[in-house]
C-alpha cells in the first residue's frame, strides 16, 4: 500500500495562513522595508507553523528584480517629452521609490494590447514587483490581464473604469464643472473647452460635466474639441474656435493641460486678440508653464507629483496588503491670474 505524497507547501499557503499577499510573504523573507513589525512576525509565525522555508534558489535568481516597478505609457516619445504632467506624475513615483531604495521599469507602447502584453511579460519574466497603469479607456483589456496575472496593480483612473482593480483618481467631473461655473461667474455666455483623447475615460468624464455644466447654466454657446494633448494640436483647435465672427465666437477656452493652453495663448496673440480682454484662456494641472506667460495663466491646480507619489504609496499597499484601498487624491482647484477676466460687452 502506497502513501499519497504530502502535499507541497507553498508562499500562496503561507500568505494564506498570515491573511497577508504573496508579495508581503517575499518582502518579509527578503527583508525588504514596507511591512510593520507585527505583519513580519505574522508571516514568520505562519511559515514555521507549515514547516515552509523560501527556497534559496529561487530567491537568488529573483532578487535582482524584486524591487521594481513597472509603467507602461501609451504616448509618442516626442509628446511625452513636452507633457509637464507625467513628468511631475514620475517624480512623485520616484520620490517614493527612492525612499524604498527601488526602482522603475518605464516603457512606452503603441496600443493597449502591446502594453498588456508587456504586462504579461514582465510578470511571467518576475521582472517586477507591481505595476502602475494609467489612461484608463472605457472596457479596458489591462483590467481583465492584470485580474487573470494575479498582478499587483495600481489603475491610475476613476472606479467607473478600472473595474476591481486597486484605484486612485481624481474628481474631474467636479472640477470642470468648478470651471465652467468660475467663467460663468465672470459673465461668459460662451464658453468652449479643447480636451485631450476622445478615446481616454478622463476625457469622457470631462466632456460630459462640461456638456451638464453649459446646459444647467443655459449658455448662450457650448462648444469642444477633441485633441492628442500637444500644443500643436491645441494651437489648431483655438484657431478653428477664434476664427468665427461674433456671437459664434468663445469669450472663454478651457483647456485640459497646460502645454495647450499655452499654445492657446501665442494663437490668439498671433490673431491680434488680447488676453484676458477678447478671450480668458484657464489651463489644466497648473505646472511652472502657467506662470511663466504673459498673462500667467488662470489654472485648475493639482498637485502632480503627489499623485505620483500617491499611486507609488498605494501599489506598495498592494503588494503588502496593508494598502488604504481604492481613493481619490484631492480635486484640482481653481487658481485665477491673469488671463482670465470679464468679457467686454
Amino acid at each position: 500500500m502506497t502513501t499519497a505524497p504530502t502535499p507541497r507547501v507553498t508562499i500562496k499557503d503561507v500568505a494564506a495562513r498570515a491573511g497577508v499577499s504573496k508579495g508581503a510573504v517575499s518582502l518579509a523573507f527578503n527583508h525588504k522595508p514596507g511591512l510593520s513589525d507585527a505583519t513580519r512576525d505574522r508571516i514568520f509565525e505562519a511559515a514555521r507553523e507549515l514547516g515552509w522555508a523560501p527556497n534559496l534558489t529561487a530567491r537568488s535568481l529573483s532578487s535582482q528584480r524584486v524591487d521594481v516597478v513597472g509603467l507602461a505609457i501609451c504616448r509618442p516619445a516626442k509628446l511625452l517629452g513636452l507633457e509637464p504632467f507625467y513628468m511631475e506624475f514620475i517624480s512623485g513615483v520616484e520620490s517614493v521609490l527612492t525612499e524604498r531604495s527601488c526602482s522603475l521599469l518605464l516603457r512606452l507602447v503603441r496600443s493597449l494590447d502591446e502594453e498588456v502584453g508587456l504586462q504579461d511579460a514582465w510578470w511571467k519574466g518576475k521582472q517586477i514587483s507591481g505595476s502602475i497603469l494609467v489612461d484608463f479607456r472605457a472596457n479596458d483589456p489591462r483590467v481583465a490581464a492584470v485580474e487573470r496575472l494575479g498582478m499587483p496593480a495600481v489603475a491610475v483612473g476613476h472606479p467607473s473604469l478600472t473595474g476591481s482593480l486597486t484605484s486612485v483618481w481624481t474628481d474631474d467631473a467636479t472640477a470642470v464643472t468648478e470651471a465652467v461655473r468660475y467663467l460663468a461667474a465672470l459673465g461668459h455666455r460662451r464658453i468652449a473647452r479643447v480636451g485631450g483623447a476622445a478615446a481616454l475615460g478622463h476625457t469622457s468624464i470631462r466632456a460630459a460635466a462640461f456638456d451638464a455644466s453649459a446646459q444647467m447654466l443655459e449658455l448662450d454657446g457650448a462648444w469642444q474639441v477633441a485633441t492628442d494633448y500637444s500644443g500643436d494640436a491645441g494651437a489648431r483647435a483655438t484657431r478653428s474656435l477664434l476664427t468665427a465672427a461674433p456671437p459664434d465666437r468663445p469669450t472663454a477656452i478651457v483647456y485640459d493641460n497646460d502645454i495647450m493652453a499655452v499654445a492657446g495663448l501665442s494663437v490668439a496673440s498671433e490673431m491680434g486678440l488680447s488676453v484676458p480682454g477678447d478671450v480668458s484662456l484657464l489651463a489644466w494641472d497648473d505646472s511652472q508653464l502657467c506662470r511663466l506667460t504673459h498673462p500667467a495663466l488662470s489654472a485648475m491646480s493639482h498637485d502632480v507629483h503627489g499623485f505620483g507619489a500617491d499611486a507609488a504609496r498605494t501599489l506598495f499597499g498592494v503588494i503588502t496588503g496593508e494598502g488604504p484601498g481604492s481613493h481619490p487624491v484631492p480635486t484640482p482647484v481653481l487658481t485665477p491670474r491673469g488671463s482670465t477676466a470679464p468679457p467686454r460687452m
